[in-house]
């Protein structure tokens, strides 16, 4: 059976390159980094490197660079490590409607610790308006997280804009980066975010490791307490083969990424263009121009878009419904509701993203056998009959 994987978003293969870096580093560096030894020191010596690959990929000093387990981990630490640092200075955090659980779950505990939240609301293509923004201030809002990139529908927010609110405001603003890093070029400097959450399984580097960047001068607390590894800021003994394969993915990123991102657009316009013509009643979601290069998102009615997943996995193509942290809930996604879908159309999406090793085949098998699998499911489908 043909198999075709279109579910980049929620994982990448890792990169052969990386795979035989860490395979050496596994075999033969061993040492901890924090060890004064001739072994700890080699040790140290990949990890920095890789600090500063990481750096290079997204416009930051290696010493703003932070490792974490991941995007998870850095949202959290982000969130709390700001909002436990500078209470004293005020509790109000502004966040949109369609971030990712990882911070949506974070600001709740915040809440129950006597924190206020403010979730500003985005249009129909899922974008924040920054005057939205610019509104929810408070003399008491002492942080702002919007992210980068939708995972769901892959609407670029306007960061740029809302990160001259928050300097005007004082304001530190953090942005969860997880499915852009390594996909469009991210700079911390041009966008002017405090922090930036990332993660390596997104863009072809190995899972359990990810980066938070704080800029120089920002007043947070760890969100880990223990040894003193990374600064004094995150304890923990490094994973020195897993830090050095994200450093390896970051390599290859800014190598690869402008001509990728090229090729990709090109994929998804196909994929795009297909399935408006060969399927009818469908919805493209999440901004038509303004989106990741990789990403697509339809809503196709009459069709619980569960259904559409495993009909199409049994024909060899992987897709997904959503967030791959939310893929076992059966609610609809509070991404599309929140751009102002009905819930029987948010629950008939269907994400498809693409990644290094999608073929235009690929693309062109999707569109052979997606419509057929929507007929099929629309001819016993109740909603479809009540149409």
């Amino acid at each position: 059976m043909k198999r075709v994987y279109l579910d980049y978003a929620a994982t990448t293969p890792m990169h052969p390159e990386v795979i035989e870096y860490m395979s050496r580093l596994h075999a033969g560096v061993f040492g901890n980094p924090s060890s004064i030894h001739a072994c700890g020191q080699e040790a140290r010596k990949y990890v920095e490197e890789a600090r500063t690959s990481v750096a290079k990929l997204i416009g930051a000093q290696p010493e703003e660079i932070y490792f974490t387990s991941g995007g998870t981990e850095s949202d959290n630490w982000a969130l709390q490590g700001i909002a436990l640092a500078n209470k004293s200075r005020g509790n109000h955090i502004i966040t949109s409607t369609v971030e990712h659980h990882a911070i949506h779950e974070t600001l709740h505990f915040l809440v129950q610790q006597g924190f206020s939240v403010t979730e500003v609301p985005v249009d129909k293509y899922g974008m924040v308006d920054p005057d939205a923004v610019k509104k929810a201030i408070t003399p008491k809002t002492i942080l702002i997280s919007i992210m980068h990139s939708n995972n769901e529908v892959g609407t670029l927010q306007p960061i740029d804009e809302i990160s001259r609110i928050a300097r005007e405001a004082a304001i530190c603003l953090h942005t969860d980066g997880v499915q852009s890093v390594g996909h469009v070029p991210v700079d911390v400097k041009h966008l002017g975010v405090d922090l930036l959450s990332s993660s390596a399984h997104k863009f072809y580097g190995p899972k359990g490791v990810g980066i938070l960047y704080i800029r120089q001068g920002i007043k947070i607390i760890p969100l880990i307490y223990g040894g003193a590894q990374e600064r004094n800021l995150r304890a923990g003994t490094e994973n020195v083969p897993a830090i050095a394969g994200m450093g390896k993915a970051a390599e290859i990123a800014l190598k690869e990424m402008d001509a990728e991102g090229l090729r990709l657009t090109v994929l998804r316009d196909k994929l795009i263009k297909g399935i408006m013509e060969k399927i009818e009643h469908n919805r493209l979601n999440g901004h038509p121009a303004r989106r990741l290069p990789n990403n697509v998102n339809f809503s196709l009615e009459f069709v619980e878009g569960e259904a559409t997943c495993l009909h199409l996995d049994m024909t060899g193509i992987c897709v997904a419904t959503g967030s791959a942290c939310s893929s076992e809930s059966m609610e609809a996604s509070h991404v599309l509701l929140a751009m102002g879908l009905p819930p029987e159309t948010a629950r008939a999406s269907l994400r498809l993203t693409s990644g290094k090793w999608t073929t235009e085949a690929d693309i062109d098998y999707v569109l052979d056998v997606l419509p057929k699998v929507v007929n099929r499911l629309r001819s016993i489908s109740p909603l479809a009959r009540k149409k």
